[in-house]
């Protein structure tokens, strides 16, 4: 059997084996240490230490649409009864928020008055909201974005909230 005069010496398998072992440690250590941080606190670090963005933005779970507005209108198109009952079975739970995004932004779908079509669209969401609000107003948050004439709900799992300490 010829070997090679550049290969470097063979290493012992229990070598790799012990250095395996030894990483899994260290790693069980880190683990027992990261359980005394906030989890939201070590979740941005790792965010920060890989170089990824730092996001709280709460993730998205599902939505629901309100089409049919008159152009250059803000007036909701039918009865929001069905939503606002939507709402209320999702803002049960704490753990939740809801978006209400308007839009607006075709040609010639803009605000009457100022010819804005961002002002359409926030007049839009504001009026959904004027519904779903009273439910839980701290967990209402109302956003714009351009597109076809429509109101879109998301709700999202914000995660646990915050506790206060007796």
């Amino acid at each position: 059997m010829t070997e090679w005069p550049d290969a470097p010496p063979a290493r012992p398998l229990w070598l790799v084996t012990l250095a395996d072992l030894a990483l899994l440690l260290v790693g069980f250590f880190v683990l027992l240490q990261s359980s005394r941080i906030e989890p939201a606190s070590l979740a941005r670090s790792l965010r920060t230490g890989f170089a990824g963005p730092v996001v709280d933005a709460p993730m998205a779970v599902a939505a629901t649409r309100i089409d049919g507005f008159a152009p250059r209108s803000a007036a909701l198109p039918h009865d929001p009864a069905t939503l606002a009952g939507w709402a209320r079975t999702q803002l049960a739970d704490p753990r939740v928020t809801l978006t209400v995004t308007g839009a607006a932004g075709q040609a010639g779908d803009v605000d009457p008055v100022t010819g804005s079509a961002t002002l359409l669209a926030t007049d839009r969401a504001r009026a959904v909201a004027a519904v779903i609000a009273p439910i839980a107003p701290a967990r209402v948050l109302i956003a714009t974005t351009a597109g076809p004439p429509a109101v879109t709900v998301t709700l999202a799992f914000a995660g646990e909230p915050p506790r206060t300490r007796p």
